[in-house]
This record gives structure tokens, C-alpha cells and sequence, in this order.
């Protein structure tokens, strides 16, 4: 590649030239293909692109779901709470000023396109999947960028960068990793229609359950543990060893999750007002069952990785 640059410009120049930015960046897009590679790559880019594939997948389903459910629960209790419920609802989304009020509505709309980005990529649209990914995660800069042109106070900073990095880790993920060799994306188990409906019902049952107890990250953490708990099950009756792929996948995935988890239990123990014991109560169960998972992930992955 290099030899094609000096070829490509005057050698009498050839001391003073670089590379153009179009240049710069395709060899950047080539290096990452390279190493998040296909079956017929070496073992390890092979094992690295898989995983980060299978992550993308499932993070990007975990936001779906979420997207999803936590829009159908507030549309719901809108519904059935009178014109209280309807005026503040709206109120939401009309913020003081142009600018407030759009940062809302897209707040409101964008992450949808969680869903979007979820079906296209399993129906093998790449570049619908990595447009609708990457709109889904704009409103996650929108507490950094409040500030500057509002009159909003600074965010938290763990929690906001938490709440980031959830959204983007996911969508980069997967423009890096799903390109134009890699293999069509494929659930390990059910239809794409299915899985995310049983998301969004275990998201939205475990609110309506434990209204009490439920945050902002209550109905992800709780869906991912379950859908966690489920992968170790299915792999423990089929009595075989996969590639590890999927496990270091989950794992990577409950480690983000614990991040969000952490940062969102410290926002609410800075808080002055006491707790109720409910609420504290799920915020250790889910740490420690987050814990738990993770660890036992990373173990399971790397056992079957080794074995492979």
C-alpha cells in the first residue's frame, strides 16, 4: 500500500507528501476489517469479529426492547391518567423553546430506530442498520451538549458518559464489524419478531411487577439477566461446547450493563432523600446477580474458546 502512494505522486515530492484523509481513512477501514474478520481468517481475527458481531446483535436488541417497552408503559399510563397524564406528557415534548423542545421530541423518536436498526441487520440490510444505529444514539450526547445552548445544569458525569457508552459502544460496534464481507447476522435461537417481543414483555412485566423498584436501567439489567441466565441453560442441555463466541459476547454485553448499573445506583444514593428498601433491595440484587453473570460468561467463554 505504501508502494501505491509513492506511485501515485511526483518523486521529487515524495519527501514532503502524505497521504490524502480519503486515504488515511481507508487504510484505517481496512486494518478493522482485517482483524474483525470472517471464518476464513486467521483463528483469532476470526473469533474477535464473531464475538464483536454477536455483541453488537444482542446490545443493540437489549435497545430495541427497551426503546420499545418503555415507550409502550408511558403511552399507556398517558392513556389512562386522565388530561393530568395527557398535559404533562405533551409538556415533555414541548420544552421552553425551539431547541429544547426538538432535543425532546428527538429524545422521544430517535431511539426507535433501535428496532429499525435491529430488523435491518437481521434481514441483511448493513447500511439501514448502521444509519438507523447511529440516529438511535444521537439523544445520548444531547445532556452533554445542553449546556452549551440551553440553561440546563451539567449532567452527572458517571451516569451520562454510562448512558453514552451504552448507545455508541453498540452502534460502532456494529458499522465495524458487520461490513461488507462478514457473514449475514443470525439470532442462536427463535425469530427476530419473537425474541424482541418476549423482550419487550419481560421489560414491561418486570416494571408493572416492581413499579417501586424501577429505574431507568431496572427493565434492561432485568431482561439481559434473564436472557443471560437462559443462553447458560440452552448451553448446559446441549452438552456440547461452542466456539465461545456468544459467551464472551454476553459477557462484554453484562459488562456494559454493570457499568449502567453502578452509575445509575450511585445518582441515586448521592441523592439526599433515603431510598425505599424495595429500591435498594433490586439495586443490590441486580448488581449482584450482574456480578455473577459476567463473571460466569467470561469463564464459560474462555473455557470453550480454549477447547475449540
Amino acid at each position: 500500500m505504501v508502494e501505491v502512494f509513492l506511485g501515485e505522486t511526483d518523486r521529487d515530492l515524495q519527501d514532503q507528501s502524505r497521504p490524502t484523509l480519503g486515504e488515511a481513512a481507508s487504510v484505517a477501514a481496512l486494518a478493522l476489517r482485517t482483524r474483525l474478520g470472517t471464518a476464513a481468517a486467521p483463528r483469532r481475527y476470526a473469533l474477535l469479529g464473531s464475538s464483536v458481531r454477536l455483541f453488537a446483535l444482542f446490545a443493540v436488541l437489549l435497545q430495541a426492547a427497551a426503546a420499545v417497552a418503555d415507550r409502550a408503559l408511558e403511552l399507556t399510563w398517558t392513556s389512562t391518567h386522565g388530561a393530568f397524564a395527557r398535559d404533562m406528557f405533551l409538556s415533555g415534548l414541548t420544552g421552553p423553546g425551539p431547541v429544547v423542545a426538538t432535543a425532546a421530541v428527538a429524545g422521544w423518536v430517535l431511539p426507535l430506530l433501535w428496532t429499525a436498526g435491529y430488523f435491518a441487520l437481521l434481514r441483511d440490510r448493513r447500511r439501514t442498520a448502521r444509519i438507523g444505529v447511529l440516529l438511535a444514539a444521537l439523544p445520548s450526547l444531547w445532556p452533554f451538549l445542553a449546556p452549551f445552548v440551553t440553561d440546563f445544569p451539567p449532567p452527572e458525569p458517571a451516569y451520562a458518559t454510562a448512558v453514552a457508552a451504552f448507545a455508541w459502544l453498540p452502534a460502532l460496534a456494529l458499522c465495524a464489524a458487520c461490513h461488507r464481507d462478514a457473514p449475514p447476522a443470525a439470532l442462536p435461537v427463535g425469530t427476530p419478531g419473537k425474541v424482541c417481543l418476549g423482550c419487550c414483555v419481560v421489560m414491561g412485566a418486570s416494571v408493572v411487577v416492581m413499579p417501586a423498584a424501577a429505574d431507568s436501567v431496572w427493565a434492561p439489567t432485568t431482561c439481559f439477566v434473564l436472557g443471560a441466565v437462559g443462553w447458560l441453560a440452552r448451553r448446559g442441555r446441549r452438552g456440547r461446547t461452542a466456539g465461545g463466541e456468544g459467551a464472551l459476547a454476553l459477557a462484554v454485553l453484562g459488562l456494559l450493563v454493570l457499568t449502567l448499573r453502578l452509575a445509575a445506583a450511585y445518582t441515586w444514593i448521592d441523592v439526599s432523600v433515603p431510598l425505599p428498601a424495595v429500591m435498594v433491595a433490586g439495586l443490590a440484587v441486580q448488581t449482584a446477580a450482574l456480578l455473577l453473570l459476567t463473571a460466569v460468561l467470561a469463564v464459560v467463554g474462555g473455557r470453550d474458546v480454549a477447547a475449540r
